[in-house]
């Protein structure tokens, strides 16, 4: 693949990547030293320009970076996750500390996601078995949500702002409402068990696992506000219709040889996914769901478009460009390399 840029963080292995939902030339790269298991953490802010990939600015913790979100209201800030708990707010003007620090959780922060429709709030999850609803105006959070187990990944629904998800350990994807009343299950409104297998009959080939499997990350498709996507240490990747909790997956993708550990639905493209995984591998996936009905089959058997394989470690973070032709990503792995590349050429074969 001869459009491929590479960046490389040495000394400190990425545990997620986001391009600026403002710039299609700005990336931020959470990382950790030592994998992550002990020692500080590093946050780069990246530019695009003529000489390739530049650092614009880092800003470095006390504890590993898990995860980060850049905010939907200020071009210049990000949220970073942090494994002592804490969640912090930096600024690209202003130098060395965070501008806000958010400390409730008690074990490691793995997740934050910031509300794409208010924009006013921000939510994180935790391996403390709780997520977070966040205002950046103040320290204390505004509510709390337990799911009960190590909870990796959290996200809002991309048209409902009261709408919020997560995956935990336990095998569960977890809607809430945050319009329901509280005393109702602390607005829970659907948990469905993500390694049951379907009641309607599944495509032919071979059958997805049944046992439960920690759910490692999950993503909303950007056209069907209905759909979620799912992976995690199974190794397969299935769609539900949160409409629907009862009816098993609406579509599996399975080619993964270990554990996805991050998806990204596409911003161009209502069926096509990304995902990368601790095969080392990145995949580039459509759902079935644009494709004409099977025979006896409701459930839709995925298709794997194309793989890019340069990365040499853990495949740990994701992202899709918004801007631009519609089909550049960011892809981050525990080989401290970032690697930008077009997904559009995968599909062309050129990969």
């Amino acid at each position: 693949m001869a459009a491929m840029l590479e960046f490389r963080t040495p000394g400190w292995n990425p545990y997620a990547v986001k391009y600026s939902p403002y710039y299609d030339s700005r990336i931020a790269v959470a990382s950790a030293a030592n994998f992550g298991i002990v020692g500080n953490g590093r946050v780069f802010c990246l530019g695009l320009g003529p000489q390739g990939v530049q650092i614009e600015k880092t800003f470095d913790t006390n504890d590993a970076q898990y995860d980060l979100a850049w905010s939907e209201i200020n071009e210049n800030q990000l949220l970073v996750a942090c494994g002592d708990g804490s969640v912090k707010l930096y600024d690209m003007n202003v130098n060395e500390f965070p501008v806000a620090n958010f400390h409730e959780h008690k074990r490691e922060t793995f997740s934050v996601a910031w509300s794409p429709v208010t924009k006013d709030t921000f939510s994180s999850s935790s391996w403390d078995g709780t997520v977070k609803i966040w205002s950046p105006a103040r320290k204390e959070s505004i509510k709390t949500l337990p799911v009960g187990n190590c909870t990796y990944s959290t996200s809002y629904c991309p048209s409902n702002p009261h709408i919020i998800s997560a995956v935990s350990s336990d095998s569960h994807l977890r809607i809430f409402d945050l319009r329901t009343p509280v005393t109702a299950q602390y607005h829970l409104t659907a948990k469905i068990p993500v390694h049951l297998p379907s009641p309607a009959p599944l495509p032919q080939g071979p059958a997805p696992p049944a046992a439960p499997a920690e759910i490692l990350t999950h993503d909303w498709n950007k056209y069907n506000h209905t759909v979620i996507a799912t992976g995690g240490v199974d190794k397969v990747i299935r769609t539900f219709d949160i409409r629907n909790p009862s009816a098993g997956p609406a579509s599996v993708m399975m080619g993964h040889q270990y554990a996805v550990r991050r998806l990204a639905w596409s911003p161009h493209a209502s069926d096509v996914l990304l995902s990368g995984s601790y095969d080392m591998t990145v995949r580039l996936w459509t759902d079935g769901s644009t494709m004409p009905a099977q025979q006896e089959s409701p459930v839709k058997a995925g298709i794997q478009l194309g793989i890019m394989n340069r990365h040499t470690e853990f495949v740990t973070g994701v992202d899709w460009c918004l801007f631009g032709v519609g089909g550049w990503v960011a892809t981050v792995g525990w080989d401290e390399k970032l690697l930008l590349w077009d997904a559009n050429r995968m599909v062309q074969g050129q990969a």
